[in-house]
């Protein structure tokens, strides 16, 4: 079953050496409801506005293209007006601003009606705008790649074409046959475990067992038995001799998620595998040697769990050969109308009624209404994909027999109090066009409502959204480009300033540089790291890391 993704590492790569620019951030729309379901998905690149020109969208024109097509079509909705929304460079550096013909198609910005200019900010395009328009199609608004890439045929198992995964997907490409552990950070439901199979099916460990471990549903007690195997009359009720999972992955790849939950005494043993390919077998004496790939998960704070002492600093670094950050499903709004499409088809499969998605009748009304899939797009998924597919799982069964999705009144509550306080919600999505948003950022109460809005003078650190690309470039070369140092210089969290870098389109991480560009500049600053960081102009941690699967070794400081 194909299943989802969000990204790690960072991002958009500029040129230094003058040649030919990597891809940049512009505007677009892509599809997330169309009464065509087979629609969703295709995108408009807004190029035109980076270059001050507008854009005119009707139902005429321009295509939409499906990425990694050079074919497209226009909306062709027979209910959209042939009187254009025009889309226009903003006042504000990267912003957009919207304006409707006289008579033209009604449209919704974020569930508020579009009446006058209306301003967004770069800012809000990158967390991503839902327009409604006619109340028959939805688009997102929100801010794309141009001169990525083209999308290959394989798409490692993951439905979606946003930003963050086909990073992903490029760094699964990069590492897959490294044979290093990777470390794979993200919130619950994110899909860490698709991201570490599509790891082993790429990697030459293809053809042998992937073993996948929850060490959070394994008791603590139980854990190093579980693990490393037992002799037999090891402890109480070990009554005959147990391989382990190390050893039933010999030859494969070991999947342990919730790392963070192993035990202190587990720690130890792992970092003696990693470190030496041996394991004793609880109650043993002889080591036994095993061959396997480790690959780990988590979604807690491992630096955090360091200081308070919980987990061992050894075992991270050595957990993270290599260090992928999935992103969290509101960081990827442009994947949810084909990522519900995708678990609702399964769902209608199921129940006989997969025609429902098979749609050629453009005067049809659509069998995911409008409305509806402007909530998804606002709802904040703190279950992330998994939380998708429950939802696309109640709803096909809840509207079973019926020509289009119905919601019942409880679940249309739930999703519409959560998008209230959303990026792209009519207080903050964007204001009229001279006007100012009425109300700061809403924080959400512990049991998942909207809490009153909070003053910004309240905030004990700084929103990442305040900060300029000048402030963050200075920031990184004042701490020598020290992620920690930056964050907390900054005052924003760490997954904050990963998120800001990949967003940038001036910056890159190590993982984004070249073999040969590596050796180049360890040749040119004579193996000097610190000299290498500031040429570079990249993690100073994350370059030793590359040089090290390079085999160079830096100068001694």
């Amino acid at each position: 079953m194909a299943s989802t993704l969000a990204d790690v590492s960072t991002a958009a790569i500029p040129n230094r050496s003058g040649g030919p620019q990597g891809p940049r951030a512009v505007p677009a729309l892509t599809v997330i409801s169309h009464p065509l379901p087979r629609r969703v998905g295709e995108r408009l690149l807004l190029d035109a506005i980076t270059a001050g020109r507008e854009v005119a969208l009707s139902r005429n024109g321009p295509d939409f293209t499906r990425p990694g097509s050079a074919l497209g079509q226009p909306l062709s909705d027979p209910f959209l007006s042939r009187k254009p929304l025009l889309f226009a460079p903003g006042s504000m550096p990267g912003g957009v601003r919207l304006t409707n013909s006289d008579g033209g198609t009604q449209v919704h910005v974020a569930g508020s009606l579009l009446q006058g200019p209306w301003e967004l900010s770069r800012e809000e395009l990158a967390d991503g705008v839902p327009l409604e328009l006619g109340g028959r199609v939805v688009v997102l608004l929100h801010l794309a790649e141009s001169g990525a890439e083209t999308p290959g045929a394989d798409t490692l198992g993951m439905v979606g074409e946003s930003t963050h995964l086909l990073r992903l997907r490029r760094h699964i490409e990069r590492v897959a046959d490294l044979d290093v552990p990777v470390l794979i950070r993200g919130e619950t439901g994110t899909g860490k475990e698709r991201v570490a199979q599509a790891i082993h099916q790429r990697s030459r460990r293809r053809d042998e067992k992937f073993v996948s471990v929850n060490l959070g549903a394994i008791p603590k007690e139980l854990a190093a038995a579980e693990l490393f195997g037992t002799h037999k009359g090891a402890y109480t009720g070990a009554t005959q001799s147990r391989e382990g999972f190390f050893r039933a992955a010999h030859g494969g790849t070991l999947f342990l998620d919730e790392v963070g939950e192993a035990p202190p005494e587990v720690q130890v043993m792992l970092l003696r595998v990693l470190e030496t390919g041996e394991l004793y077998p609880v109650g043993g004496s002889s080591p036994v040697t095993v061959d396997v790939r480790l690959l780990a998960a988590t979604d807690a704070n491992l630096e955090e769990q360091i200081r308070e002492g919980r987990f061992k600093a050894p075992l991270m670094h050595r957990l993270a050969g290599y260090d992928l950050h999935v992103s969290p499903l509101r960081e990827r709004r442009e994947d949810i109308g084909r990522l519900f499409l995708h678990f609702a088809r399964e769902e209608l499969e199921t129940i006989g009624e997969a025609h429902r998605l098979d749609n050629d009748d453009a005067y049809a009304e659509p069998w995911l209404p409008a409305p509806l899939a402007v909530r998804l797009v606002r709802f904040s998924w703190p279950g992330n994909i998994r939380q998708l597919r429950n939802l696309a799982r109640q709803l096909v069964i809840g509207s079973r027999g019926q020509p289009r999705l119905l919601v019942d009144p409880r679940l249309e509550q739930e999703l519409e109090a959560a998008a209230g306080k959303m990026p792209g919600s009519a207080a903050r999505a964007g204001t009229p066009a001279g006007t100012a948003s009425p109300l700061p950022e809403a924080k959400a109460s512990p049991g998942g409502r909207p809490a009153e809005p909070t003053p910004e003078k309240a905030a004990p650190r700084r929103k990442a959204s305040q900060l300029t690309e000048q402030e963050l470039l200075a920031a990184l070369r004042e701490n020598d480009w020290d992620l920690k140092a930056t964050a907390e210089a900054l005052g924003i969290a760490r997954p904050s300033l990963y998120d800001l870098i990949d967003k940038s389109p001036n910056l890159r991480t190590a993982g984004d540089l070249s073999a040969e560009e590596i050796t180049r500049c360890f040749e040119a600053c004579d193996g000097d790291l610190d000299a290498m960081v500031r040429k570079l102009e990249v993690s100073r941690r994350a370059l030793g890391r590359r040089l090290k699967e390079l085999g160079l070794t830096p100068r001694p400081g």
